[in-house]
């Protein structure tokens, strides 16, 4: 029989479980509104076309698990006309519906600002400007990298993760 203390020292040396609702968005993740009170899958027809952005929480569809637990897996998504998305972005795009990581990289502020006229993102905390068309770059500001991309695609008519983010979302102390 272990004594208690020797107990105590095994469990601890265990690794937690892992927290689904904690878990960063993972292919087949469906995304439902950020402040709706019940979980409904977006579809592309649900995201106004040309802004603004939309925000939405990604969600494990077997169980319905909405992975709200952590605000890094907050996402922004924008339906742009899809001859305007360049190169990668089009790739990771489903009928123009582009998504990215809704926290700025600079110091962790949502990026809550659209320009409707040059159709950019705008994170209101330090005025960094990001291109939703090309990648989520860093267009000025003192972001220093590019907002993380969330490739998505169309699954049973519904907007779903096609792979991981395209870096870590989170602002990057420094």
């Amino acid at each position: 029989m272990l004594p208690a203390a020797g107990l105590g020292a095994s469990l601890a040396a265990q690794p937690a479980a892992a927290q689904p609702a904690n878990e960063r968005p993972k292919e087949g993740d469906l995304l439902v509104r950020f402040d709706s009170a019940s979980p409904v899958a977006l579809e592309p027809k649900d995201i106004p076309v040309g802004g603004p952005q939309v925000f939405a929480w990604p969600m494990e569809p077997a169980g319905s698990v909405v992975r709200r637990g952590s605000r890094l897996n907050k996402v922004l998504l924008l339906r742009l006309d899809p001859a305007t998305l360049v190169g990668e972005t089009r790739e990771r795009a489903a009928d123009g519906v582009v998504a990215y990581s809704a926290v700025c990289p600079h110091a962790g502020c949502d990026v809550i600002g659209w320009l409707a006229e040059p159709k950019i993102l705008e994170c209101p905390c330090h005025s960094s400007h990001y291109n939703p068309r090309d990648a989520g770059v860093l267009i000025d500001g003192p972001a220093s990298r590019a907002l993380p991309a969330l490739p998505l695609k169309i699954a049973d008519g519904k907007l779903a993760v096609a792979k991981p983010f395209t870096s870590r979302p989170g602002f990057t102390p420094g």
